[in-house]
Formats: structure tokens, sequence, C-alpha cells
């Protein structure tokens, strides 16, 4: 077990699941490893396990209303209109209705095992995030164990190898268990199995756990296997439920045959062969891009690196922040691949049966924060979940509109579960949310930009893309006092009143309209509906106004207190992730007001926005700034980010930050170090992705570009800011300028540099 500056490691067990052990996943599965001495703890996960949906006990309704209310939209539109606010507890009672059968994501249970060792010398638990590897190390009685653990997306199984330095000193009891009293255990041939079906709504699962020595003997117990005398001992665990991504029933088939096929696949083919393919399977991914910020790991563990973070402008800072962007990209290769659900609140990872908010789908940001550094950081296929999640939720999101809405195209509020529920709830600040559709189809549009793919624009993003749009061209509302259209209920997340037309509101709908007519006219598809889009355009409201201490408004009504450093700033999704405001246009300056004034504080979502938001208004230092905040103060010792609790989209907005801080492209011209921190003075960076399907390497000295290397993925027109000449693989380019940005017609496989 070496060192490097890409792997967490420690000098102790741990101790709390949350703070201190290691995840590994595979987007299906998760584990925690803990690394104890005398007693190894591996919490594990299987994404759809889950309480609530069709069937559940407390009954189903999608959170569609459960009772007619015709006209209780229109009366509260008529009361804003008169009133202009509303409180949003007013609004709850008359729009909301309590949750029935929502459920939460559960832990499926743990393996132990129970070790002869209790005490240790040199001890080190780590997580490469080279190889995706947890490793376990200590010596006791002169001997030196080894333990090490990975999860595989080939074969979709967990597997450890529990070794050791001196034959046959290999020794361990296997049990399992699990807080789920509907289960049932049984052992044979040193294989663990539990099986059972949740009593909420009846949903089977499975697990087995198949124990396989060399040298030595296997023993089968009651619920245990125990291993005497081994030289090495492997273990292959795969689980799974009756659960299908299909509605209204959201059934499979019964698990045990494909988990059964998983564990004896793997078993066949033994433990070089899955690290190999694992190993290949995952550095195919990760590999892609490297961080070079200069950076010196001092040997110290990464708990005390994080605990002596400053954010100022030393290598040791600079190895953390480097060691939290590979960590990052990690987290998302291993809790979405696919085949699996996306990646929800804890990506896979949860040890309870009610996590906080039951570890699920929010869609007024985090999922779709979730998901930022997907396409910018090279990593595009492990969105594929995303996008199916997404075109999923269209049929009961179809049903919702028409039901609750009377209207045409499909809406999703602002949470919703691996069973459709596309409805409401009655929490009065956070039930209401019918952009969160517009929102979710923005990745999907973005990714085609990213890559230029115009068939996946026009089998994947287009049609959801296009149902979000007719729900909004159904059910914008004209405000009677200056004729725009709004979306009315309104309500800017978890702040103030419910009022018509609230920026973000207004803001999510413009790019979702501006999105599906590029969208149209590339495809040469529906011409009319196209024309209706740009009509509607013409008379939204954009939700841009300046106010009167020159910030950008919250609400359509200037009522932003200067105080106010409420952790939304909602209002800004027109700077990012949408592209409505540019950087020094007077919307930009003013959400520089807005985000001074809020503060650099907040939970760690929160700050991990504030990240890509200073990046896109250009200022690298106060985009550093925020993310030594997230850093001193919102990530745990095993660097996960906490709200708290535990929340893993600090993680990932983080990274994307980090990567808008580094290439930017979102308007169309491929900006290179648009936002470098001061402190980041002199690096490189390889593999970014841009807009059009172009990967970029940048190396910086002294705060300035020495070499951009652009590598076409597709033949088209490439557009730069750079002063530089462009150089070809045959010489220089000929390019047409503009002010400081220059344009050529790149080939497709062709590289081209800069500097």
């Amino acid at each position: 077990m070496t060192g490097s500056h890409l792997t967490l490691w420690y000098d102790r067990p741990a101790t709390d699941w949350e703070t201190e052990a290691l995840p590994i996943g595979n987007g299906a599965l998760g584990a925690m490893v803990f690394g104890g001495i005398g007693l190894e703890q591996i919490q594990f996960n299987e994404k759809t396990l889950w309480t609530g949906g069709p069937g559940s006990r407390q009954g189903y309704d999608f959170g569609n209303w459960t009772s007619p209310r015709p006209d209780a939209i229109s009366e509260v539109r008529e009361t804003l209109d008169r009133e202009g606010r509303m409180a949003p507890e007013e609004v709850a009672a008359r729009l909301g209705q309590p949750k029935s059968g929502f459920g939460a994501y559960q832990t499926f249970g743990d393996l132990w095992l129970d070790l002869p060792a209790d005490t240790s010398d040199d001890y080190r638990r780590e997580l490469s995030l080279r190889e995706a590897v947890a490793r376990v190390a200590y010596t006791s009685g002169g001997v030196r164990h080894t333990r090490e653990y990975f999860a595989g997306h080939p074969g979709n199984v967990i597997v450890g190898r529990i070794s050791a330095d001196r034959p046959g000193t290999v020794e361990f009891t296997l049990r399992v268990s699990s807080p789920h009293d509907d289960k049932r255990i049984s052992v044979a041939d040193g294989r663990l199995t539990m099986r059972g079906a949740l009593a909420d709504n009846g949903m089977l699962f499975e697990a087995q756990v198949q124990v396989v020595v060399e040298g030595g003997t296997r023993t089968d117990g009651a619920g245990r296997v125990t291993v005497t005398g081994a030289d090495s001992a492997v273990l292959v665990l795969s689980a799974g439920t009756g659960y299908a991504p299909v509605y209204p029933a959201y059934r499979g088939e019964d698990p045990h045959d494909a988990v059964t096929a998983a564990v004896d696949k793997a078993v066949a083919q033994g433990y070089d062969a899955l690290r190999r393919a694992h190993q290949d399977d995952y550095t195919r991914l990760f590999d892609r891009v490297e961080l070079d910020l200069r950076q010196e790991a001092p040997d110290v563990p990464t708990d005390r690196l994080r605990a002596a973070y400053t954010g100022g402008d030393s290598a040791a800072d600079r190895a953390l922040e480097a060691l939290y962007f590979a960590y990052g990209r990690y987290l998302l290769i291993a809790s979405s691949r696919a085949g699996s659900l996306p990646a929800n609140l804890q990506g896979v990872w949860n040890d309870s049966t009610a996590p906080a908010w039951s570890g699920d789908y929010h869609v007024n940001i985090n999922l779709q924060m979730n998901y930022w550094p997907a396409d910018v950081t090279n990593l595009a296929e492990t969105a594929r979940p995303y996008d199916e999640y997404v075109q999923a939720m269209m049929a009961p999101g179809r049903r919702t509109a028409r039901e609750m809405f009377a209207a045409e195209g499909w809406v999703v509020h602002n949470e919703t579960n691996p069973f459709g529920f596309t409805g409401v709830h009655d929490w009065a600040t956070a039930f209401w949310f019918p952009e969160a559709a517009a929102w979710v189809t923005q990745d999907l549009y973005d990714r085609y930009r990213f890559s230029g793919d115009a068939g996946y624009l026009r089998e994947t993003a287009y049609p959801v893309m296009k149902g979000a749009a007719e729900f909004w061209l159904d059910t914008l509302h004209a405000d009677p006092r200056d004729g725009t259209l709004v979306v009315s209920p309104s309500y800017s997340p978890e702040h103030g009143d419910f009022s018509a037309g609230a920026s973000m509101s207004q803001q999510i709908v413009w790019d979702l309209l501006t999105n599906v007519a590029e969208a149209a006219a590339v495809l040469d598809v529906d011409a009319e509906f196209r024309a209706r889009v740009l009509e509607v355009l013409e008379r939204l409201d954009p939700g841009l106004r300046i106010g009167s201490w020159g910030q950008l408004q919250e609400w359509k009504a200037d009522w932003d207190e200067a105080d106010d450093t409420h952790r939304h700033v909602s209002h800004l999704f027109g700077l990012h992730p949408g592209r409505q405001i540019a950087a020094g246009s007077p919307e930009g300056e003013a959400a520089k007001v807005t985000l001074a004034a809020r503060g650099d504080g907040g939970t760690g979502w929160s700050k991990a926005w504030k990240i890509n938001f200073w990046a896109r208004l250009l200022d690298g230092d106060h985009a550093h700034t925020v993310l030594g905040e997230l850093l001193k103060h919102s990530t745990l010792d095993n660097l996960w980010d906490t709200h708290p609790p535990f929340q893993i989209d600090g993680n990932f907005g983080a990274v994307a930050g980090m990567a808008e801080m580094l290439v930017q492209s979102h308007h169309g011209v491929i900006h290179m170090l648009p936002a470098l921190p001061s402190a980041w003075r002199t690096g490189a960076v390889r593999g970014l992705r841009a807009r059009g399907d172009v990967t970029v390497d940048v190396s910086w000295r002294d705060g300035a570009a020495e070499k951009v290397t652009l590598r076409a993925g597709r033949t088209g027109e490439v557009t730069v800011r750079t002063a530089g000449p462009v150089r070809g693989e045959q010489g220089e380019v000929a390019v047409r300028r503009s002010g400081d940005t220059v344009s050529w017609d790149a080939e497709a496989g062709k590289v081209y540099t800069i500097g």
C-alpha cells in the first residue's frame, strides 16, 4: 500500500458511517468500508431498495390530488393578481396534500467479519482513486494482514479479498445483518443468502455473498461462514430487488435468478480476472481527466490534511483541492452507471431505513447538481441513468399535468422517488415547483450541446423538452399589470411568499423555451410548434430586473432586502446553470451585488452553487474563496459534503465549479482559464470537455496560458477566446477573427494547439 496524491488514507479504523467510512460503488451497488481490526463492518446498498410506491400499506397516489379541485389553482392565481402575494401556508392549504406512500431509500444490510486480531501496528486504511479500491492493512502478532474491496460495474458485484503475508493465518467468521425484520438468512456451501420482502410494499430483495478460500478450511454455520488456516479468501456479493422502472406498477422479476447468476459468474472468473475487469472499466473513465495544481501532499492522513487546510496558496492546500476534484469524479462514477437509477441525495450510500429527506430525488436543484460535472469533466456515460430517469417521469408526469392543471405535456414538482411521484405534498415551503420538469430537461439539451449528437437530441432530449414546453404553453398566465406571461403561482425555493412571476420561475421557463426552439430548428421538425414557442418567448417576462439597491431581484416586485443571507440564490439560475445572464452585462453586475449581499456561507450544496456563480462571473478568486469555505466548513473527514447531514450534491457541484474556473463554453465560445484564481498560479488540466465536442488540455504559468490543445470530436466551426495563432497538424490554421475570439472550421479527429 503506497501513498499518492489521489488517495484518501487514515491511520485508524472508521467508527462513524457518515464522517469516516470510505465509499465504493458501481452505480447500482454501494458499500461503506470501516476497516476494523477485530471486527470489520461493510455496510451495503442496492439503489432500488425502497419502501413506498404501488403496493405501499399507506396507499399511493403519485402525489396527485385524491379529491377534485377544479378551481383551486385559478383561485390562487386570482388572489395573487389581486393581492400580489400569499403566505406559503395558505397556498399549501389550498394546493397541497399529505404524502401517502412516498417511501424512502433503504439500507440493505451489513457484512461483518469477526477477526482474531484485537491490537495492531502500522495501521492504514485507504481509498485509491486511481484504482477505485479500498484497502485496510495492519500488523498483528508479527503478521501483516491486508484486505481490499472494490465494486465492479462489470458483473455487478462487490468483491473483497482477505490475505496475509504468512500462509495459513487468514481466519474470520462472516455474518450478515439487516434492520429489515421481513427477511431470512440461509447458508449453503460457503454462500450466505439474505432474502425477504419489505413489509411496507412487498418489494422482494435478495443478497448473496460467496466465500472462496485458498488453503485452510471453510465451514458453514447457523447464519455464518467460518474460515480457518487459509492463505487468502475472497468475498463476492451481489444484490437485487423486484423493482423495475416501468409505470405504473414499478415491479419486475424476482431478483433471485439474477443475483445467483451474478455471484456464480464472478466466482467462476476468479479474483484476478474480476480485478482486471474492474480496473479496465473504471480507468477508461477516470483517467480521461487530470488536474495538476502543483500540489504536494504531505505525509499525513486525509482527515489531518483537511483540518490543516487554510484556503491559501500552499502546496498542501492545493493537494486537498486536487484530491477533492478527483474524488468528486470518483463518486460520480461510483454512484451512477448504466443499468442503475441515477445518483440520489446520497449517491448510492445510505445506512438508514429513514434517511434525511428520504434519500430521494429533489428536482429543485439537487438531482441536477449531481450531474453538473458529467459532461465538462468527461464522464458523459455516467449521465445515462439520469436521462432514462427523466424519460421515465413523462408518463406519470402527463397524468399530473392533466389532472392538476388540465394541461398537455408533463410536469414534476420539487421532489420525487423511483415510483413516478410527480405531484405534490404539503410542506409549505417545499411542495410547489412545477418548473422542475423544465429544469431537468436542461441537462439533456446541454448534453447534446457538448456532444453535437443529433441522434441523441432527436431520440432522447427533444421529446422530454417538447413535453415540458407543452405544459408551459398551456399554463403560463397573463399578468394583468403589464400583460407579460408569467408563472403563477410561483415560489422562489424555500424563501419568502408565493407570487406571480418569481425570477427563478421565469428564467427556467425562458431557458426551456429557448432550448426547445433551438432543438426544433436543429432537427428541422415541428415548425408550427416552434413558431408558437417563439411567439410565447416574445411575451414571456424574462425574470431579469435590477432592483433599488443594484441587486438582481428575486421576485417581480422589489422585495429583496440587502441584509438577507438566505442560502438559496435561486434567482441567479440565468447565470448558472442557465446562459441568460452574461458576465459584464448589467444583469451580471447585478448578480454580483446579490451574491455579495448573500455572503459566502450556506449549506454545502449552496456553497457549491456559489462557486459556479462566481466562476461564471469570471471572478476566480471569489470562486476559490467559496471553495475554501466549503472545504473548511462543509466537508467531512472522508471528504463527503455535508448539508448537514451528508448530501452528495455539494461534492458534485463543487467539482463542476472547479471545472468552470478552468474552461467555459456555455455561450458558444471556448474560454480557457476564464476564472483562474491567483492561488492556482501555475498548473495544468487535461481532458476537460467544451460544448461542440471539443476536448481541452491547458497548461499555464504565472496565471497565463502557456499551451492549449483542442481535440475536435466532429467536423464544424470552433470558436475560441484567444489572441494567439492556432496551429493544426499541418501548420498554422486560417482563422476568422472577431474581437477577442477566433473561429475556424475544425475537422473531426484533428488536434489544434494555441501557444
